[in-house]
């Protein structure tokens, strides 16, 4: 269930998008639920479709999409850095519990009610981060990024290089969901191991970092959308799903079967996947 819960969390991010500040409140920006099948064209269907839609789950898509001139509508969030919270150092952040078990606790250190939006968001996150990984999967939640770099570095190697990568808007824009074509021949970033970080949702940052043991690929894509939007997309691409529950929400979207296909999606800017740094001096491999 861990990588499903990475997956549940990081749609909770898309969904709710609940910037949290100090202990004060929180923006709730959810969106509507919804899940159908593949993904379509934003202009292809009428708009009581996509108003039924679940815009924040249009960040799937399969290898097979990866293509120059491909253009399928794609869900990026924006969030206000001077909003979002940041890690804390060390020191501060091994000072706050950070357990279910202390969650009645933790209302009152926030000054949340019991049942509020940050409430339910922080319990969410609490429980995710204490759910057993799956089977060849190692997972942290980091609350700091002392905390986050050892796991990395458990990961990749003690001694090991390595870099992080993420999504980067080049233009600013407010629009969350357009349609985005490949502009070039995505560029695939050499990741015999990686480790993927996932914002959560708590009053201060807390990233849910997991590496499997399953093969990934993983991708920088240069897109531009229909308004005219340019973005640096980081993609993640799970080759083998065959042990992914069949509820898992990519297959609703995509309508396949688990094992059937590999399933990839776009992670958000403030998403972070880390790589070893490659000993090649081209570091960026074209797919094709």
């Amino acid at each position: 269930m861990g990588a499903e819960f990475a997956f549940k969390f990081f749609l909770l991010y898309l969904v709710l998008v609940m910037c949290v500040d100090g202990k004060g409140g929180a923006r709730d920006d959810s969106q509507s639920e919804g899940m159908h099948g593949e993904p379509v064209h934003v202009h292809d269907h009428p708009s009581s479709h996509m108003d039924h839609m679940d815009h924040s789950l249009l960040v799937f898509f399969t290898l097979n999409d990866l293509k120059v001139g491909r253009t399928m509508p794609i869900y990026f969030p924006k969030k206000d850095p001077s909003k979002s919270p940041r890690l804390l150092p060390r020191e501060d952040a091994n000072s706050i519990p950070f357990s279910y078990e202390k969650f009645p606790y933790l209302l009152q250190f926030f000054s949340f009610s019991n049942g509020s939006p940050q409430a339910i968001a922080m319990e969410d996150t609490l429980r995710a981060c204490e759910i057993k990984p799956i089977k060849g999967e190692v997972k942290f939640c980091a609350t700091s990024l002392e905390s986050m770099l050892d796991f990395v570095q458990g990961i990749l190697g003690l001694e090991s290089r390595f870099k992080v990568v993420s999504t980067t808007y080049l233009t600013e824009s407010s629009i969350l969901l357009q349609n985005y074509t490949i502009l070039e021949v995505p560029k695939e970033v050499p990741a015999p191991k990686m480790v993927a970080c996932h914002t959560m949702t708590y009053p201060y940052a807390v990233f849910y970092c997991h590496s499997q043991g399953t093969k990934n690929k993983v991708f920088m894509v240069s897109l531009i959308g229909e308004n005219g939007d340019r973005v640096e997309a980081l993609a993640v691409c799970h080759l083998d799903t065959s042990q992914w529950s069949r509820n898992h929400v990519s297959f609703k979207v995509l309508g396949i079967e688990p094992g059937s296909s590999d399933v990839c999606h776009f992670f958000p800017e403030d998403n972070l996947v880390y790589v070893p740094m490659p000993t090649m001096s081209n570091n960026l491999i074209n797919v094709m």
